[in-house]
């Protein structure tokens, strides 16, 4: 059975992947010269823009953001997208939809 997100949770770990033609892009940056960020719309069509962790200095690609308090504080349907900044370009990562679900 697949995990369910719920209303406030925390902590709850998001997975993306930047792809350049189809291949994981290398997103390592120059400190300072880089921005990473990923976007979230939440049901009220409230944007909220947070800070995420690349793994491997972003040679992979990868990076992944953990839920704070306040940040899951509506149930329904939200966004998600993740935007680099680099020298070498702009990426942005696909569009994906997620619902949190209310508690009991």
């Amino acid at each position: 059975m697949a995990s369910e997100i719920h209303l406030d949770d925390i902590g709850t770990r998001f997975l993306m992947t930047v792809k350049d033609d189809g291949v994981a892009a290398n997103i390592s940056g120059v400190d300072g010269e880089s921005v990473y960020q990923v976007n979230f719309r939440k049901p009220s069509d409230t944007i909220i823009n947070r800070v995420p962790t690349l793994v491997d200095a972003g040679v992979s690609g990868v990076m992944y953001y953990d839920t704070v308090a306040g940040d899951l504080d509506e149930a329904g349907h939200y966004k998600l997208q993740a935007k680099v900044a680099i020298p070498s370009g702009t990426f942005y990562t696909d569009i994906y939809t997620f619902k949190v679900h209310c508690n009991l």
